[in-house]
């Protein structure tokens, strides 16, 4: 049950984010827009607390309902900045925005990017680790409890390995190509013509 509802959640949240944008843009409702975009935040709570009835009938804690912890972890941590990036691009194609800038590609700016991404992990770890903590303070009994102490072993691995790649960006920063100076056209030389003396 657990796992059919991340995948409803993971659906809902694309389809609310289409309805919101379209609402917007397309249909000129902004106010509307907004409000199916405030109403992404509902899908984790409906699934946190799914989770938590789950594991209150008596189910045994298992990967579902970590996964259900890293998901909304995930969410809480690259959500907006997903609904962000995607509402620039709505902007510029149907609302006549100027093109969102992308991403920057070289030097410290690159560093400080890819610094902000990882900080976004760091939250989803910290939130995923909090919820999963709470269920096995909920579940109370630590023999149970083993499959959600590993994917809180799991959060922190993804924070690590994605804080090495965002490292790697300050200690061997991207340099921009060099850009040769383009050769001057060559100018048609004439022989200069004699003037006549008189």
């Amino acid at each position: 049950m657990v796992v059919t509802l991340i995948v409803v959640c993971e659906v809902g949240f694309w389809v609310l984010l289409a309805a919101g944008l379209a609402t917007r843009y397309l249909l000129k409702m902004p106010r509307t827009g907004a409000a199916l975009l405030l109403c992404e935040p509902l899908l984790e709570v409906v699934l946190l607390v799914v989770t938590a009835m789950d594991l209150r009938g008596g189910a045994e804690p298992s990967w579902r309902h970590g996964l259900a912890a890293l998901y909304i972890g995930y969410t809480v941590g690259h959500g907006h900045r997903t609904v962000k990036w995607l509402d620039g691009h709505a902007a510029h194609r149907f609302g006549g925005a100027p093109r969102p800038a992308g991403p920057p590609r070289y030097g410290t700016s690159r560093a400080r990017y890819e610094g902000r991404l990882w900080l976004g992990t760091l939250l989803g770890a910290a939130v995923a680790t909090l919820l999963l903590w709470l269920a096995i303070l909920y579940v109370g009994d630590p023999s149970r409890t083993g499959p959600l102490q590993g994917w809180m072993g799991a959060a922190w691995r993804a924070a690590g390995i994605h804080g090495l790649i965002a490292l790697s960006y300050v200690v061997w920063p991207r340099k921009a190509p060099e850009v040769e100076p383009e050769p001057e056209p060559e100018r048609d030389r004439q022989d200069p013509v004699p003037t006549e003396r008189r």
